[in-house]
C-alpha cells in the first residue's frame, strides 16, 4: 500500500520552487542592472599615453643617471674610482643633444602638417627616440658638472685623440649653408620646408632628415669609437643601429616618390 504525500510537505516544495524561482529572478534583474550601470571599460586617450609615456622615459633616465653615477662594484672591496668623462663623452653628449633637438622640430613639425600617414609615423617615431636620447645626454651632463649647451666652437672633440684620427683624414667634419653641424638644416631650408605642403613637403622633409641622420651617425661613430665611458659608447651604437635603419627607409621612400636624396655634405 502506497504511502500518501503529506499535502503540507507539498505546499513546502511549491513555495521553495518559487522562491528559488524569485530568487533567480532577482539576481538575474540585479545582474542585468549592474550590467547597464557599469561603463565599457575606457579605451585609453592620448593624454594617458602621453603621461605613460612622459612616465616611462622620466624612469629611464632617472635609471641611466643613477647607473653612471653608482657603476658596478665587481670587486667586492673599496669601491674603486669611477672612469671620468673625456672631452669626446661630454663633447658628444652637448652637441648631439643639439644635433637631435633640430631632428625632433622637423619632425613634430611633419607629424602636424604631412597628410601621408607613413610620414606621420616616421616622424612620431623618430621624435620619440631622439627626445628620449636627449634627456638621457642632458642628465649625464648634469651629472658630470657640464653645462647642457657646448660652450664655444662646435664639433672640436671630432678633431682626433692622441694620434687617432676620425676616418681617413681626421678632420672635424664641415657644415654647410649656415647650418651649425653637418646635417643640419640652416634657417633658409627650415624656413623652406614650412612653406611646402602635400608631396613637396613630404619629399622636402625625407631628404632634410636624411641628410640630418648621416651627420649623426659621423658623430656617434666617433663617439662609439673614442668615448671613455660604456655607456656614451652603447648609446652612440644604439644610434647607429637606429638611424641607419631610419637612413634606410628614407632611401626607399624617396625612391617611391621619384626624388633624389640631398648631397651630404
Amino acid at each position: 500500500m502506497m504511502a500518501h504525500d503529506d499535502p503540507a510537505d507539498a505546499e513546502d516544495t511549491v513555495e521553495d520552487t518559487k522562491g528559488t524561482e524569485h530568487t533567480d529572478d532577482t539576481e538575474t534583474t540585479r545582474t542585468t542592472e549592474e550590467a547597464t550601470e557599469r561603463p565599457a571599460a575606457r579605451q585609453p586617450t592620448w593624454s594617458r599615453v602621453v603621461i605613460l609615456g612622459a612616465a616611462a622615459l622620466a624612469a629611464l633616465l632617472i635609471g641611466a643617471t643613477i647607473g653612471m653615477a653608482i657603476g658596478p662594484d665587481r670587486s667586492g672591496d673599496a669601491p674603486s674610482e669611477a672612469p671620468q668623462a673625456s672631452p669626446v663623452d661630454i663633447g658628444f653628449a652637448q652637441d648631439m643633444a643639439l644635433h637631435h633637438l633640430q631632428a625632433v622640430t622637423m619632425a613634430d613639425w611633419a607629424r602636424e602638417h604631412s597628410d601621408d600617414p607613413e610620414i606621420v609615423q616616421l616622424a612620431f617615431d623618430m621624435a620619440s627616440v631622439q627626445l628620449e636620447q636627449v634627456g638621457r645626454m642632458k642628465g649625464w651632463l648634469m651629472l658630470w658638472g657640464q653645462p647642457e649647451e657646448p660652450v664655444g666652437e662646435l664639433m672640436t672633440w671630432m678633431s682626433g685623440l692622441g694620434g687617432h684620427n676620425h676616418g681617413t683624414g681626421g678632420d672635424v667634419p664641415e657644415a654647410s649653408g649656415g647650418a651649425l653641424m653637418p646635417g643640419m638644416a640652416s634657417n633658409e631650408e627650415l624656413a623652406k620646408l614650412r612653406s611646402l605642403s602635400g608631396e613637396e613637403f613630404d619629399v622636402y622633409f625625407l631628404q632634410l632628415m636624411l641628410r640630418h641622420h648621416e651627420g649623426g651617425v659621423d658623430m656617434a661613430q666617433y663617439a662609439y669609437d673614442f668615448a671613455s665611458l660604456q655607456p656614451v659608447r652603447t648609446l652612440a651604437k644604439s644610434m647607429l643601429m637606429s638611424q641607419g635603419a631610419e637612413m634606410d627607409l628614407m632611401r626607399d621612400m624617396l625612391a617611391e616618390r621619384g626624388a633624389e636624396p640631398l648631397p651630404f655634405p
